[in-house]
């Protein structure tokens, strides 16, 4: 043991605080009886102990404190964590930081819930688009992240992890603006675009009296290591892959802002898309708003070419580009509000779930990013500009695997780039876009030499 590390066992506040004997009996049976569960439940806790981590690294992370062991101890009235080896960072004088001790909760909570009533439930049939909704629904409503008959105020920031420190500042300001209206915010969870708009929206939720300022973090077990969550997030939400909480993203919000990011940004990106292109979400009004400081111009406008160039003019039609102007910004969010809740009471959609967007099972369904999967991607321009959003999508899910989850790294090292294939329509602006990330240094944050995960072929 070295004084970077802790042993310590610390009991649940709120979040698991109250169990039957029968609930905390099931938990620690789970625990003790599934070693891939076992696993994820540690990765993830070893996810929330290292918040604050500069490294992007989700396979160097686990590498380093693979001594880490998380260990659930029975007791009549609920349950008691022990944390072996623990990062000393998650601790103040011995005791475990207030935020970090309700995330670590709240990834119990998530990941057993997953694992007992939505996998092994036989209510939940995952093939079916129907009833991934459904099932996203239950998480998010155990997780209570649901605020029944609230007006719609719940804005969905996104932008990457490895950004400058220009482009972190204004996150904090836009995140300010929205929050001085009133606005709370939901992010990946993790640091750069994720934090920034949330420290931003707390200090302006301080100064109009909001003492209830929500700051949702959802996440997935293969990104969390690689963007632990930030310390402002107070309810973390872990979905079961990268899909589901894309998805929760989309039936939790009322719009979307876009700040600069790399592959992760991209694919987001394209996801929303990929769902406001589809007819059948035609008319549906759905704030987006991608913007950035005026250092960050030639990215959005590099953005906008690609989407242009691959998706059409009616894709870009969906989203307004707003430079250096957090005011600007915050305003067209704040207007979309009163167009999302006028559709849904005329609709009878609810307000703190959005029903009525349609999400095709391909954007619902998990891509699983082995060369194989990713070779044989349809990227032609023939197809409806929805599916190709969602091939699209999957393409830089795939880059992004590459980059920093640790299965995908694995695949690199054991098999080389992954080759992405497509007509050159598409894969001149995609190789374009990439370039450009890579020249802004937006893939990763813990190498300054950026070796492609991906060979794009024509």
């Amino acid at each position: 043991m070295t004084d970077s590390y802790i042993d310590i066992d610390i009991s649940p506040d709120q979040v698991m605080s109250i169990l039957s004997q029968q609930e905390v009996r099931a938990l620690c049976d789970t625990q003790s009886s599934n070693d891939e569960l076992r696993e994820t439940l540690r990765r993830c806790a070893l996810a929330v102990l290292n918040c604050g981590s500069q490294s992007d690294d989700s396979k160097a992370i686990l590498q380093q404190y693979k001594s880490f062991e998380l260990i659930i101890h029975e007791r009549n009235r609920g349950i008691k964590l022990g944390l072996r080896n623990a990062p000393q960072g998650a601790f103040v004088d011995g005791k475990i930081i207030k935020g970090i001790q309700e995330n670590l909760f709240a990834v119990i909570r998530d990941i057993l819930y997953i694992n007992s009533e939505i996998k092994q439930n036989r209510l939940f049939d995952l093939d079916s688009s129907e009833s991934i909704t459904s099932a996203v629904f239950h998480i998010l409503r155990n997780a209570r992240i649901f605020k029944s008959g609230a007006d719609p105020s719940l804005i969905v920031c996104w932008g990457g992890h490895s950004i400058n420190r220009y482009e972190y500042d204004y996150t904090k300001e836009v995140g300010y603006q929205l929050g001085l209206r009133g606005l709370n915010i939901c992010t990946g969870c993790g640091p750069g675009a994720m934090k920034g708009p949330m420290k931003g929206a707390a200090i302006a939720h301080a100064k109009q009296r909001i003492n209830n300022g929500r700051y949702i973090g959802f996440t997935e077990p293969e990104i969390i290591a690689a963007e632990s969550p930030n310390p402002i997030v107070n309810n973390l939400v872990i979905l079961p892959d990268i899909e589901k909480r894309l998805e929760a993203f989309i039936r939790c919000s009322h719009g979307i802002v876009v700040f600069p990011g790399g592959a992760g940004t991209a694919e987001e990106i394209l996801y929303i898309l990929g769902i406001l292109l589809h007819p059948k979400n035609k008319d549906i009004p759905f704030p987006l708003v991608f913007t950035g400081p005026e250092k960050s111009r030639a990215y959005f406008e590099t953005i906008h070419q690609f989407i242009g160039t691959t998706l059409g003019e009616a894709a870009q039609n969906r989203y307004k580009i707003v430079i250096n102007d957090a005011n600007c910004a915050a305003q067209i969010i704040n207007q979309g509000m009163q167009q999302v809740r006028d559709y849904r009471k005329a609709h009878s959609d609810a307000f703190h779930y959005n029903w009525l967007m349609h999400v095709e099972q391909g954007l619902q369904t998990p891509f699983i990013p082995t060369h194989a999967n990713m070779a044989q991607l349809n990227l032609h321009p023939d197809i409806p500009s929805h599916e190709l959003a969602a091939n699209l999508r999957r393409a830089f899910s795939g880059i992004v695997a590459g980059n920093i989850k640790e299965q995908g790294v694995q695949a690199i090292e054991d098999f080389g780039p992954f080759e992405i294939n497509g007509n050159r329509k598409i894969m001149d602006p995609m190789t374009h876009l990439l370039q450009s990330f890579v020249a802004q240094k937006r893939m990763k944050v813990s190498t300054s030499d950026y070796q492609p995960c991906y060979i794009l072929k024509h």
